[in-house]
């Protein structure tokens, strides 16, 4: 049995994010769900209020990798810098399937492409993104620090 994520999720907080960052049937045309990284993390969310776990079965597994769809950029990073606050900075007892892990993945997808690193440190992935994304990173990080 998965255990119970230590201090919570804000769920409220991620499912605001998620509205913020969903382009809407208006924009998709038919909403596609869990075949998109916005509505995956929503599904995520919406179990995780259901029955709070620290992981998501198959989680990273189930990512959906392939949606291309263009989010807006600015709101993805404030979304990835709350969940990041979020994270709890777990270091070696990292999990890929924490919900929190799962749920940043759907919005480096939409930000970035594809899912990143991370190896349960913030700050370490806020230099990771540095190096590899630097304009987007600085975004981030200033979201991040208010």
């Amino acid at each position: 049995m998965a255990e119970v994520h230590k201090k919570g999720l804000n769920a409220e907080l991620v499912m605001n994010d998620l509205g913020n960052c969903c382009r809407s049937k208006a924009v998709c045309g038919k909403c596609q769900q869990a075949a998109c990284a916005i509505g995956y993390a929503r599904q995520c969310v919406e179990n995780y209020q259901k029955e709070p776990k620290k992981e998501v079965p198959n989680g990273t597994e189930n990512l959906p990798t392939s949606d291309y769809k263009a989010f807006d950029e600015m709101e993805l990073e404030i979304a990835i810098a709350h969940i990041l606050k979020e994270c709890k900075d777990c270091k070696e007892d990292h999990v890929e399937d924490c919900i929190i892990n799962v749920i940043r993945n759907c919005y480096e997808i939409g930000l970035l492409g594809d899912a990143q690193p991370y190896e349960g440190s913030s700050i370490q992935y806020l230099m990771h993104l540095q190096s590899a994304f630097p304009d987007k990173a600085v975004q981030i990080a200033d979201a991040y620090k208010q």
